[in-house]
């Protein structure tokens, strides 16, 4: 990555709290040729358009020698890679395999039957504030709450979910396009072999002993490496991203007081916050791993083959040529087709349950927590640049209600 370039400004910590001027740079020209070869790709209908076509791969095994395979692991850890990181058919196969225990047609109740659970969580996290002044919204509430749900669909012990935070961080910087030198590479890989080591041991176990969760209703259908990959890709991309879109809805909410306002009188306006807030502040800013099959024509601009590609998500979301006054935070925003989750065949498999996390955790906050205010603004964020969200948030409150 060159110094100076726009990818490394974007990836430049520097530039975390507030990427969107280069966003807005960038959309001067929809397609973006970097020194290295790499397009950027920036509006909109034009990020829309090639997530939908088949000659844009998410597998970078197609990327030519040289050039880095963001969040692939099978040379490290012997696993193929998951189904984001797949193309049809073997995509569709395995997408609809795991689908099938996770939501409809096959099991309409599956998810929803994790909203009592995820309430008690958020109700025993908001209990431990009783008697504080301050609290950390990351590390207090924000953070523990999608990992009990992503153990909780996967069916790991409850005893063992500490385990899944400490992989859940390290897991992360894989799908970083700058992770944390060799470091980060080295604790990366260290979290894939041990939580591949737990995960085999368990899917084991509940193929003799079938239990709660998906991995025994697919351990019959998946074999043992796909379902291992499977559950690694839930986790990192399961976890950080709700951890992002609950703490950016709180930080947006309390920089935004005249709307907080409002949803605390009106907790119907639940729905389209959220949405609004997830293309305001999308918890994953852009997609760094996807690779061109054959020449593509965009925007006047020809993306040759084999190039890599990387599709700015929260660069399109503010682009004015779709929304109107797109740097307003704007509830009462009609026809908001974000891209938040991304489209098309990859769209976000787990977004059904991220949204029922949000429900459970954002208007419960704000009803039960009286917040004075930010401590800290901007806060610190995380240093990676694709799944982008604080890193702590911390936050002055003066009570607690039942």
């Amino acid at each position: 990555m060159t110094p100076g370039t726009i990818t490394a400004q974007i990836t430049d910590y520097a530039n975390r709290a507030d990427p969107y001027p280069l966003y807005a740079e960038l959309r001067e020209q929809p397609v973006r040729r970097e020194d290295d070869g790499t397009y950027l790709v920036s509006t909109y209908y034009e990020v829309r358009n090639l997530a939908n076509d088949p000659r844009l791969s998410n597998d970078t095994r197609n990327r030519p020698p040289g050039y880095a395979r963001v969040g692939h692991p099978a040379e490290e850890t012997g696993l193929p890679p998951s189904f984001i990181f797949t193309d049809p058919p073997v995509h569709d196969r395995l997408r609809d395999t795991i689908n099938r225990p996770f939501g409809p047609p096959h099991s309409p109740r599956f998810l929803d039957g994790l909203r009592a659970d995820l309430a008690t969580v958020v109700t025993e996290l908001l209990d431990a504030f009783e008697g504080k002044d301050q609290v950390d919204i990351v590390e207090d509430f924000s953070y523990p709450l999608p990992v009990t749900a992503i153990c909780k669909v996967l069916g790991v012990p409850r005893e063992d979910e500490p385990r899944f935070h400490i992989w859940a961080d390290a897991l992360a910087s894989s799908l970083d396009p700058r992770p944390g030198g060799d470091d980060g590479q080295e604790k990366a890989q260290r979290a894939r072999q041990d939580m591949g080591a737990y995960l085999s041991d368990l899917i084991e176990t509940k193929r003799r002993h079938p239990g709660p969760g998906i991995l025994s209703a697919l351990a019959p259908d998946m074999t043992p490496a796909d379902l291992e990959a499977t559950a690694v890709l839930l986790l990192v991309a399961g976890h950080e991203t709700t951890v992002n879109a609950i703490t950016n809805t709180t930080l947006t909410l309390l920089r935004h007081p005249d709307v907080l306002e409002r949803f605390q009188k009106d907790p119907d306006l639940a729905v389209p916050l959220i949405e609004e807030v997830l293309r305001f502040e999308p918890p994953v800013q852009f997609v760094p791993w996807t690779t061109a099959l054959a020449d593509i024509d965009v925007a006047g601009t020809t993306i040759p083959k084999g190039s890599p590609v990387w599709l700015m998500l929260a660069a399109a979301n503010r682009d004015p040529k779709r929304f109107e006054d797109p740097d307003r935070f704007d509830p009462d925003r009609k026809d908001n087709e974000h891209l938040g989750f991304y489209t098309g065949i990859h769209y976000c498999f787990g977004a059904p349950l991220a949204r029922i996390e949000l429900h459970a955790a954002v208007p419960e906050l704000f009803r039960r927590v009286k917040f004075s205010g930010l401590l800290e603004d901007p806060p610190p964020y995380r240093t990676n640049a694709v799944l982008r969200g604080p890193r702590h948030l911390p936050v002055a409150i003066e009570g607690l209600t039942a």
